[in-house]
C-alpha cells in the first residue's frame, strides 16, 4: 500500500475518533453537571481520547503536508484556521476553572461543532476560489 494513502487513512481514522470524542464528551455538559463544571464521570478517559485524536490529526496532517511538498489549495488555509477555532473553543468549553458559566461552556461546544462541520464540509466540497 502506498505510504501517503496509509497516512491518509490513519488521518481519517483520527478524524472519526475526534468526532466521536467530541460527541461523547458533549454529554458531560448536559447531564450530571456540578455547578458550572462538566460531569466528572469518565473525565480522564474522555480527555485522553480527545487529546489523542487531536494530536493524531495534527501529526498526520503535518506528515501529509510534508509529503505533498507543502503544495496546498487555498481552502486548506481556511481548514487550518477552523481547526485552531475548534481547539480553542473546546479548551474554553472544558476548562477546569469554575469561573466559566455553563452557558459559556455550551456556547464553546456549539462553536466547536460548527467549526468541525465546516472543516468536514470544506474537505468534501473542496471549493475552488478565483
Amino acid at each position: 500500500m502506498e505510504t501517503q494513502l496509509l497516512i491518509k487513512i490513519i488521518h481519517m481514522c483520527g478524524v472519526a475518533l475526534g468526532c466521536f470524542a467530541i460527541l461523547i464528551r458533549a454529554f458531560t455538559l448536559f447531564k450530571g453537571t456540578q455547578g458550572n463544571l462538566p460531569n466528572p464521570a469518565g473525565r480522564k478517559l474522555f480527555v485522553a481520547l480527545q487529546h489523542g485524536s487531536m494530536t493524531l490529526i495534527a501529526l498526520t496532517g503535518l506528515v501529509l503536508l510534508y509529503m505533498k511538498n507543502f503544495d496546498v489549495q487555498p481552502w486548506f488555509y481556511a481548514k487550518v484556521v477552523l481547526f485552531l477555532v475548534l481547539l480553542s473553543s473546546l479548551s474554553k468549553a472544558y476548562k477546569k476553572d469554575d469561573n466559566a458559566m455553563l452557558v459559556q461552556r455550551r456556547a464553546g461546544l456549539f462553536i466547536a461543532a460548527v467549526a468541525l462541520i465546516s472543516i468536514i464540509t470544506l474537505v468534501i466540497i473542496k471549493p475552488v476560489f478565483g
